[in-house]
């Protein structure tokens, strides 16, 4: 708004609006409150602000759905608990691959103040425009970017500690199924994987694989696979690939860990309903979710908050490794 625009709509002269504004000449209080009023007004406009929207966006990798696993609906749970204690909103968006249409278009519409990734890939795109535009985002993993808030499960040291203790158990030949190594938390177990290998001395030759896990005849393949290299242990990237890769062994009819042993990175309520159960990774994963949002919110209500967080695991010792009941059937022979 122009000097001329402001003494119009006051009904002032343009020297009364000038002299109100340099603070020079003799002016009356009230007719200088008038016009600092309204040029604050104006400011105000031009630097405006969005008002918070009290709601955070989820995204959630569109396969989740398609496979059902405990892992995103606990984080899920976790962040709406602490979003609801604290009397923020939800709101859940998808992303396949780098597809970054679904959080921009929440941000164009000043419909969230916050975005939440439950998962990371790498190169990720969707982190790279967030942190480029300076809107505040968390992830459940690890990414290289310092404005990025993370929280995560040490992944390959989880790793690490299961092989070396399949390892202590007499295991030698093995094999590690992954899903889709462009995900960050793949490549950490496989690093872990192979770290404990190495440091014991045992050779490993196989690459990871990737494989489709709702296909039924890649994984009998694979199963024929593992058998025909004697395996005899495989190392399960997640809670679905054990489930599928179990279920295929024993409809083959091959007894866990009699013939192979079966380990998962990552626990669900399934692997305990298998007979053996699996032995596995366990992660309090809805603690995982609460402390996200919980940091994510702090950064957002201008409260102390941590960059990089770690939620604790434990290795569940099962009877899917269970070598102790092997050598017992072997002396009975």
């Amino acid at each position: 708004m122009t000097i001329e625009q402001m003494a119009e709509q006051l009904g002032v002269s343009k020297s009364t609006v000038s002299r109100a504004l340099s603070g020079k000449g003799r002016i009356g209080k009230e007719t200088r409150e008038r016009v600092l009023a309204l040029a604050g007004s104006e400011e105000r406009k031009k630097k405006k602000v969005p008002e918070k929207t009290g709601n955070i966006a989820v995204v959630m990798p569109t396969d989740a759905y398609r496979t059902g696993g405990e892992y995103f609906h606990e984080c899920l749970i976790g962040i709406c608990e602490e979003a609801s204690a604290r009397d923020y909103d939800i709101m859940i968006t998808d992303v396949t691959g780098n597809d970054y249409s679904g959080v921009d278009r929440l941000i164009r519409k000043n419909k969230i103040d916050g975005v939440i990734l439950t998962r990371t890939m790498e190169h990720d795109r969707t982190i790279q425009n967030l942190a480029a535009m300076q809107f505040p985002v968390a992830v459940i993993g690890s990414v290289d970017n310092d404005f990025v808030i993370q929280v995560d499960v040490d992944n390959e040291r989880a790793s690490e500690d299961l092989t070396t203790y399949l390892i202590s158990r007499g295991y030698r030949r093995f094999a590690i199924v992954l899903d889709y190594m462009e995900y960050a938390v793949n490549r950490n177990r496989y690093d872990g994987f192979c770290r404990a290998l190495y440091q014991k001395g045992i050779p490993y030759e196989w690459s990871p694989l990737e494989f489709g896990i709702t296909k039924y005849g890649i994984i009998q393949n694979l199963v024929r696979e593992l058998m025909a290299k004697r395996i005899d242990c495989v190392v399960c990237g997640d809670d679905i690939i054990c489930t599928s890769l179990l279920s295929a062994f024993l409809a083959e009819g091959y007894r866990i860990p009699r013939d192979i042993g079966i380990a998962s990175l990552y626990n669900s309520s399934n692997l305990s309903c298998f007979s053996p159960a699996v032995t596995t990774v366990n992660v309090k994963t809805r603690r995982v979710g609460r402390m996200v949002c919980n940091q994510l919110l702090n950064a957002l209500t201008g409260k102390e908050y941590q960059k990089k967080s770690y939620v604790d695991y434990e290795l569940l010792v099962r009877k899917s490794t269970d070598r102790i009941d092997m050598e017992q059937e072997n002396e009975s022979l």
